[in-house]
């Protein structure tokens, strides 16, 4: 499904062309292919196996859109290629995959983005920039939601999975996650999370496996800056509804989006910042307009392919790096320890409890370069 969605993005900006896919399963590909039907534009070339897609010297950069479980291997049987590689999010399931990856980064030889897009939604991107001007100043507080439908059908159900999907804070929540890092501008020092599962699958199974996955949770994060966070997630409402409140030294930001699965509902977006003189003091609507929205993810596909065309051509931006996703991963993976334990998470000892040294210069993602770039 999120290959389908890449192929749209690229089809739709034109700045690339898709020279082949590969899937193991026939049923994805006919899938895939029915995308550039629909375009008439001709099929690319299936690959009979990675070894002949990593091989193919048309092929300047490699999008991996396989289930999260697979990642890490999928990557290994495609680093040898040294290409540029797209990578969805989450980029792992557990934290020494996490690790892995974000080691491999650092002396990779071609860019490597992870898919965490919705730092491209229309209103976390005018958040962000805001936030960056200082036009609420030290950020102190961060509340984040997100109240959604359950999750979605993917081949043989993998998302029901939690040893598969690396569980739902994981799977899910891993852009959160990565917004109130980048937000909060600091490492997480304690997460204290509770949760679980209420309404969705409680009787599903498949292949003979019962459904595991989580479709509710609390997170609360403090930072070692002193930056205090919480997100709440609600997967068994009808619609979708998000909203982003940053509380800072000077004043209030606040962002919402309403949108909806169901074909024919418009979607909404605003932001506001409660600063005494402030332009969006009582609000602006910051929908993408439709041609955009339609591009996947309300817009924010393609303005994240934007970033990967231009990271190839050698210029640095504001896409996720591995480091990032490993750091969210981080906070994913300590707060499904605290639903469990029912404790508050140490980050820093728990991460050296299971051998983890994620603290070194090169894992940490203020040392990064970051060459933020916003929407006008």
């Amino acid at each position: 499904m999120m290959g389908r969605e890449h192929i749209r993005a690229i089809l739709t900006l034109d700045q690339a062309a898709v020279i082949g896919l590969y899937d193991p399963d026939p049923r994805s590909i006919a899938r895939a292919n029915a995308e550039f039907l629909a375009r008439a534009v001709p099929e690319p070339i299936t690959y009979p196996d990675l070894d002949a897609l990593a091989n193919d010297p048309a092929v300047d950069a490699i999008l991996i859109c396989s289930p999260n479980f697979t990642h890490r291997t999928v990557f290994d049987q495609l680093k040898h290629s040294a290409k540029a590689i797209f990578l969805e999010k989450p980029m792992a399931t557990t934290l020494d995959d996490a690790l892995y990856l974000a080691e491999q980064s650092h002396r990779y030889p071609a860019p490597i983005q992870v898919g965490m897009q919705y730092r491209f939604k229309s209103q976390y991107q005018l958040a962000l920039s805001a936030i960056g001007r200082g036009d609420v100043g030290a950020v102190h507080m961060i509340s984040l939601c997100e109240y959604r439908p359950a999750f979605l059908p993917k081949v043989n159900e993998w998302n029901k999975f939690a040893s598969d999907s690396g569980g739902t804070l994981v799977e899910k929540c891993c852009h959160y996650f990565d917004l109130l890092n980048r937000i909060a501008a600091s490492l997480p020092k304690t997460v204290f999370a509770t949760g679980g599962r209420a309404v969705n699958f409680l009787d599903f199974s498949h292949e003979g496996r019962s459904a595991d996955i989580d479709d509710h949770a609390l997170v609360i994060i403090d930072y070692e800056n002193g930056v205090r966070a919480q997100f709440a997630l609600n997967m068994f409402s009808e619609q979708l509804f998000e909203e982003l409140m940053v509380g800072g030294q000077r004043g209030m930001l606040r962002t919402t989006e309403s949108a909806s699965f169901t074909p024919g509902r418009s979607s909404s977006a605003t932001i506001s910042v409660e600063v005494t003189g402030h332009d969006a003091y009582g609000g602006v609507d910051c929908r993408f307009p439709d041609d955009i929205e339609q591009g996947g993810h309300y817009g924010s596909t393609l303005f994240e392919h934007d970033r990967f065309t231009e990271q190839l051509t050698g210029n640095n931006n504001d896409a996720a790096t591995c480091v990032e996703g490993l750091w969210a991963i981080i906070v994913a993976t300590m707060a499904q320890q605290s639903m469990t334990t029912g404790a508050v998470v140490d980050v820093s000892n728990s991460l050296q409890a299971r051998g983890i040294d994620a603290y070194q210069a090169h894992l940490l993602p203020f040392n990064e370069k970051q060459g933020d770039q916003c929407l006008d």
